[in-house]
């Protein structure tokens, strides 16, 4: 394979995460904490651990979050450039847009919504062996119709891209990861919106260039709604999914050295709590994501939530499938239910009252 060195990894995270709000109102959605790290991190670690050092980062929303937070990349052993899109270029104009910071002939591009456990090296082997222009992870999953489908012929080779379909022929769907060779990114127009799906991709077909597909059925998950984060977090915290961060550490919850764990407390399902955080005596917690600084009082019980950071949890209130914003206070013996998201520093009182966003 082309050696790790010799590969550039560039990460587009400039989206402006509008299904996780309100989550992300002060926060880009690849800085949420996933597993006690920002979610960005583990895809770092996994690129550092491929052996790739020189990452460029395509940031637009809140891009000052990033650069604060990982800084030069170091304390990581990478070296990390930022390249701000001033005006929403789409995928294929957010890749042209940090031509200028890559070095090398061979370009790993990232999606950082996407939470996989892809093997990378072998995915950079697929486009070295096959001497492509351009490689596509691909992922099969068990419902393709609400995803745009890649079919490859018997030599792995793509030959064409569909869009969303009802009746879809083949369970091979894009992962949003690819191989360009750096020419390629030369070639996409400059300081205009494209879609690399929509336009890039097809055309590259069309000129006659050898598009392979890398396929697997590793561990993929797009994270984008609140479900999804859930749930992917958990699996992080589980070992379902990789990530090196974790190594060694999986299990049932991951909780900051620094919360205060008071006795009876069930920390179940894969459950992340963080720093600076109390939970309350007989508090019951399962697949949950609780940022720094919550409060939790006994005899609560949250399941399948995320409770972002300084938010308070009332005794004995219920909480399942919620999105609970930065700051917000619970009363105790409140029911909160099915999807009910609450934005940054809402009080409810304590009322015992049942609230469900599928009444």
């Amino acid at each position: 394979m082309a050696h790790p060195e010799a590969v550039d990894a560039v990460i587009l995270v400039g989206g402006r995460g509008t299904r996780l709000r309100p989550l992300t109102v002060n926060t880009p959605k690849p800085m949420l904490p996933t597993a006690n790290a920002p979610f960005l991190k583990h895809l770092l670690a996994r690129i550092k651990s491929a052996g790739i050092t020189h990452v460029v980062m395509g940031t637009s929303y809140r891009a000052e979050v990033f650069e604060e937070y990982f800084g030069d990349g170091s304390d990581m052993g990478l070296e990390i450039e930022y390249v701000v899109e001033e005006e929403a270029l789409g995928t294929g104009g957010a890749i042209r847009n940090v031509y200028d910071k890559l070095r090398a002939d061979t370009v790993m591009v990232f999606n950082g919504d996407v939470l996989a456990s892809t093997d990378l090296t072998a995915v950079l082997d697929t486009h070295e062996n096959t001497g492509a222009d351009l490689t596509m992870h691909l992922v099969r999953v068990s419902d393709p119709r609400a995803y745009g489908c890649v079919p490859t012929d018997a030599n792995g080779n793509v030959t064409e891209f569909l869009e969303k379909t009802e009746d879809p022929p083949t369970d091979q769907i894009n992962a949003g990861c690819y191989v360009f060779r750096r020419e390629l990114i030369e070639e996409i127009p400059a300081g205009r919106v494209v879609s690399v799906e929509r336009e890039t991709f097809p055309q590259v077909l069309k000129e006659g260039r050898k598009v392979a597909g890398h396929v697997d059925t590793a561990y993929w998950r797009d994270m984008g709604r609140p479900d999804d984060f859930v749930h992917g977090s958990a699996d992080l915290v589980r070992g379902v999914a990789y990530s090196p961060l974790l190594e060694g550490r999986t299990g049932e919850a991951i909780v900051d050295e620094s919360a205060g764990i008071a006795g009876g407390v069930l920390l179940l399902g894969g459950t992340s709590v963080g720093r600076g955080c109390e939970i309350g005596a007989g508090a019951r917690i399962d697949g949950s994501v609780i940022f720094d600084g919550c409060t939790i009082e006994p005899g609560a019980q949250i399941r399948d939530s995320i409770i972002a950071a300084g938010a308070s949890i009332g005794a004995n209130a219920r909480i399942a499938d919620c999105v609970i914003g930065e700051g917000a206070s619970i009363g105790a013996r409140c029911e909160l239910m099915g999807g009910m998201r609450i934005w940054p520093g809402v009080q409810i009182p304590d009322t015992g009252v049942r609230f469900s966003a599928d009444a």
